[in-house]
């Protein structure tokens, strides 16, 4: 660690076939990092490899879901304060300074949020669903992820969290099939783990409806029309996850009532 710094930060991030965009987010942070800790999770490309220029801190393990996988990287972590960062994620020169000018106060805080940069078919989206602020950076003491396989969250503690000014970038998607496929997978996630909490939804009538006021949401209070062609692009995108999510549930709810008795019993 650099003794110089009134704070140590430790960056944390998981990954699986990045090599592409690995670097770009680790060359970002590394300057105001004192641990980096990256988990793979079976990379057949160079990801672990890149990974290892930065930090000697990798580790290959199983898929649990984004929840347990990002808790298992805070549980190595050992810096007072956290930055939870994405592979598809990067610092800009801007957020990485204010990042450092904020911690090195002291701040009464116990986490802030950084405001997404997406970067989509080359355009830097500033409205709609990318008009969003997770909370990344946070101390360490009493924080966890929650165990969701997808969306998960950091629980804080009791205390003060604030926005920052400087943006996140996020090369969400490499390309058009690209996107596809990730919402396809978000989709399903978000339908699995709705019917593991035993939430039936409202059929595929609400399905629609959902998806007709997710579109509503994004592009026209959100302002995602704002981002031109490619912010309309990205509001039936979501629109379209949101149907498959609760489509995909009301098909797994179906599929139980179509199980024999017998199978249903087993299965309790």
């Amino acid at each position: 660690m650099r003794s110089e710094k009134p704070y140590s930060l430790a960056v944390i991030l998981i990954a699986m076939n990045e090599e592409d965009r690995i670097e770009t987010c680790l060359k970002s942070v590394a300057p105001i990092a004192d641990e980096i800790i990256v988990l793979d999770s079976g990379s057949t490309d160079r990801t672990r490899d890149i990974a290892g220029n930065y930090t000697d801190r990798v580790y290959e393990t199983d898929w649990p879901g984004y929840g347990p996988q990002k808790q298992r990287a805070l549980e190595k972590a050992s810096c007072e304060w956290v930055l939870s960062i994405d592979a598809d994620e990067a610092l800009t020169p801007a957020l990485r300074d204010e990042i450092d000018q904020v911690l090195s106060t002291r701040p009464v805080e116990v986490g802030f949020n950084l405001p997404w940069a997406p970067v989509i078919l080359g355009k830097t989206l500033g409205y709609g669903r990318s008009a969003r602020a997770p909370l990344r950076l946070f101390k360490r003491a009493g924080a966890r992820f929650t165990d969701a396989r997808v969306h998960e969250k950091v629980l804080l503690p009791r205390g003060k969290t604030r926005k920052l000014k400087g943006r996140l970038l996020h090369f969400t998607h490499r390309d058009f099939r690209h996107a596809l496929y990730k919402n396809a997978e978000y989709a399903w996630l978000g339908a699995v783990q709705r019917h593991e909490a035993g939430k039936r939804g409202m059929g595929l009538f609400g399905a629609t409806i959902r998806a007709i006021l997710e579109f509503f949401q994004i592009y026209i209070l959100r302002g995602g029309f704002l981002d031109g062609s490619v912010g309309f692009l990205m509001a039936v995108l979501y629109s379209q996850v949101t149907f498959n999510k609760y489509a995909g549930l009301w098909v797994l709810y179906r599929q139980d009532k179509l199980k024999p008795p017998a199978q249903n019993e087993q299965q309790e």
